[in-house]
């Protein structure tokens, strides 16, 4: 297996300080320390190949733990091993086969164009020329970002610094891709972009990907397991399709009619959450969905039905509004 992850747990260490001159000097000579627990003992594997999407709320723990897989922190206790290695002993055979984007950070040089932190790259990982060439040439395409190279990074937009990053991170074909919040703040447009690229990259070279991401559009499209992360414990770990039919057991169906339809007759159904006389929408059975929607179309003057699933966003609020 590519990642394994046994009783991981980080702890971070601040100091709280009232307001005004008396609580700074207090502060200054008597500072109590607090500690926080950003990972309490996670446990999971990955194998090779998969796209993970890791779910959870502000702070809780997702980014700490792509930190120590990545060998950025180092845990408080516990095992990690990404490709046999030990991540924060940060061996060059370790780092060499794996990458790390953070949509909030920059790894290009601000103030050049991307094309030089791409051969500064280059030279860092030693990356043969014929493969450098190739490997942008394709990836320069996918993103369409041919005419941006030369650009001094701090004047492209944001979705264009987001695709320049992504191909920084992946010229030296990485094993592993750990992808944080990459597209934050992107319009729809580049969001798209970047999750096809992605999808593509994911399926020809094989590599293991693990997304952390508040757009569940993100994690629908690319993601088949999910992790949720809640206050440093792993809550779900698994398929992103059960996850729906665990947590999405009904499904909501609209209906127009020709002619007026007495209540009554569409209590027999479901539970109906808006009725019109002239259209209503009801909540069936997730699992009975095809036997009632045959009923309804045998038996009211329907003209138009639609039938629509508990999307990703409603689910893992109610699984945190329960915690």
């Amino acid at each position: 297996m590519i990642i394994s992850v046994k009783n991981l747990k980080k702890s971070y260490e601040y100091s709280e300080k009232g307001a005004g001159v008396m609580n700074a000097m207090r502060n200054l000579f008597n500072r109590e320390k607090l500690y926080v627990e950003a990972v309490k003992g996670i446990s999971f594997e990955i194998d090779e190949g998969e796209f993970v999407g890791f779910i959870g709320k502000n702070g809780a723990g997702k980014t700490t733990t792509l930190k120590m897989l990545s060998g950025i922190l180092t845990p408080a206790s516990g095992e990690v091993r990404v490709l046999g290695h030990i991540p924060f002993h940060r061996e060059a055979k370790l780092q060499k086969q794996f990458a790390l984007v953070m949509g909030q950070k920059n790894q290009l040089w601000w103030d050049l164009p991307a094309i030089e932190s791409f051969i500064l790259n280059k030279a860092i990982y030693e990356i043969p020329e014929k493969e450098f060439q190739e490997n942008l040439e394709e990836m320069s395409e996918l993103l369409d970002i041919k005419d941006i190279l030369n650009i001094q990074v701090r004047q492209l937009s944001l979705g264009e610094r987001m695709k320049c990053e992504l191909v920084a991170a992946l010229l030296h074909s990485p094993k592993i891709l750990f992808l944080d919040e990459p597209t934050i703040g992107l319009d729809v447009v580049s969001q798209k972009k970047i999750r096809d690229f992605l999808r593509d990259y994911n399926e020809r070279k094989k590599a293991t990907i693990i997304l952390t991401s508040h757009y569940m559009e993100d994690i629908r499209r690319l993601c088949n397991r999910v992790m949720i992360i809640d206050h440093g414990t792993l809550i779900y770990d698994g398929e992103y399709r059960k996850l729906q039919a665990q947590h999405g057991g009904q499904k909501t169906v609209e209906m127009t009619f020709l002619e007026q339809v007495a209540r009554q007759d569409l209590e027999i159904f479901g539970d109906i959450i808006q009725y019109q006389g002239s259209g209503a929408t009801i909540t069936i059975p997730r699992e009975k969905t095809a036997e009632i929607t045959a009923q309804l179309l045998k038996k009211l003057p329907i003209d138009d039905i639609s039938i629509h699933e508990k999307d990703m966003e409603e689910i893992i609020r109610e699984i945190f509004g329960r915690r």
